[in-house]
């Protein structure tokens, strides 16, 4: 059974300006779902019609099998973390734990022994007499998530509540984040749009695009098996490469923008029935930039794999791996080569990659084409 359900629910506001269509999920008690997707895809107001601060237009709400929809945000058992942590700073770490359950009458022996508990799972209980001032953004954020634990809501929603640390505290915070996970098992709806937060914390990916739902899943299944061409080119880093083609038997060809063809691949055998309707283009290959491999002097391609002719236009050193501007046949892909290949700017390589780990689009539709279009071999 699910312990949040959210089914067809839309948002409509003044001037039928629609931010949210037809979004429908079922969480499972303790589930990590994060929703990802660029600025204004909805995924903000999603989190706020589930903590009762948006109103919604249409649809169905449940938390553990009772509808929420017109309950007030108090009533609703849930807590919410935010951005800019909304610490009182006129109260010290102690009194912001504590603080909703006083507001709520709680017995200080009860509010005491919660917080105590509460920070010691986020790691806080020799700060419990300083004042936010006194604290790192890190450990702020960890004071806004322990006085949400202290509620013990039945549901805890986070509104991209890492974007105002630096890199490295980002970092160490999301580690922070994923332990808690383990350790308690939340029930957590996270909205972020980093791919990283997204990859490294989700038990399962919500990626939205201007309101709607492009795909649900877990961060593997979303990066190895992306339903369409938005997913594959949000989720990864450095993007996957899209080149445009068409079909010519039962191989998917490039043609070079100066004459001639630039690379040929088989098809794979699920997809060899689609060969004839894209005769005449409209089908886009995506290649991972970690799929793509340097041939050495004498070596040919695996079994499964193609070769691609490339130039050399940009490398970037990023110690362990150059991130490599490739030319091939007039279109720039980018791959990860290892650095301690010796390559130089201006240089021609040979690349291979496998056909096993790539996938097939309908330009058109922006669909991936068959059911499992690429047999992902680790």
């Amino acid at each position: 059974m699910s312990y949040l359900s959210l089914k067809d629910i839309n948002k409509i506001y003044q001037g039928n300006v629609q931010a949210v269509f037809d979004f429908s999920i079922e969480v499972k008690e303790g589930e990590f779902i994060v929703l990802v997707g660029p600025s204004g895809c909805g995924k903000s107001t999603v989190l706020r019609m589930i903590a009762g601060l948006e109103e919604i237009s249409s649809g169905n709400m449940l938390l553990d099998g009772d509808r929420i929809n017109n309950l007030a945000p108090s009533d609703r058992k849930v807590a919410m973390v935010f951005q800019d942590y909304a610490l009182y700073g006129n109260m010290t770490v102690y009194q912001n734990i504590g603080f909703s359950l006083t507001i709520q009458g709680t017995n200080s022996d009860l509010i005491h022994e919660r917080v105590m508990d509460v920070s010691e799972i986020v790691e806080l209980r020799d700060y419990l007499n300083r004042y936010p001032k006194a604290l790192s953004g890190g450990q702020r954020q960890r004071v806004a998530m322990g006085r949400s634990l202290a509620k013990h809501a039945k549901l805890l929603l986070m509104d991209e509540p890492l974007s105002n640390l630096d890199a490295k505290l980002r970092q160490q915070t999301r580690m922070e984040f994923s332990m808690m996970h383990q350790r308690l098992r939340p029930t957590i709806v996270y909205v972020t749009h980093d791919q990283i937060e997204a990859m490294t914390l989700a038990t399962r990916i919500v990626v939205m695009n201007e309101g709607r739902i492009q795909q649900v899943g877990s961060p593997y299944d979303i990066y190895h098996y992306p339903a369409n061409m938005f997913t594959a080119s949000f989720i990864g880093m450095p993007p996957i490469n899209m080149v445009r083609g068409y079909t010519k038997g039962a191989a998917f060809q490039v043609s070079n923008q100066v004459g001639g063809e630039a690379f040929r691949c088989d098809l794979p055998a699920n997809l060899g029935k689609v060969s004839g309707t894209y005769g005449e283009g409209g089908i886009v290959i995506g290649i991972r930039p970690e799929n793509i491999k340097v041939l050495q002097d004498g070596e040919l391609p695996g079994d499964g794999d193609f070769e691609l002719s490339a130039k050399v236009e940009t490398l970037e050193l990023l110690g362990a791996e150059y991130y490599a501007g490739l030319s091939v046949g007039g279109s720039l892909l980018t791959g990860r080569i290892p650095s301690r290949e010796k390559i130089t700017v201006g240089q021609k390589l040979r690349l291979t990659s496998s056909i096993h780990k790539t996938h097939f689009f309908d330009e058109k539709t922006g669909m991936r084409l068959g059911a499992k279009a690429v047999e992902y071999v680790g």
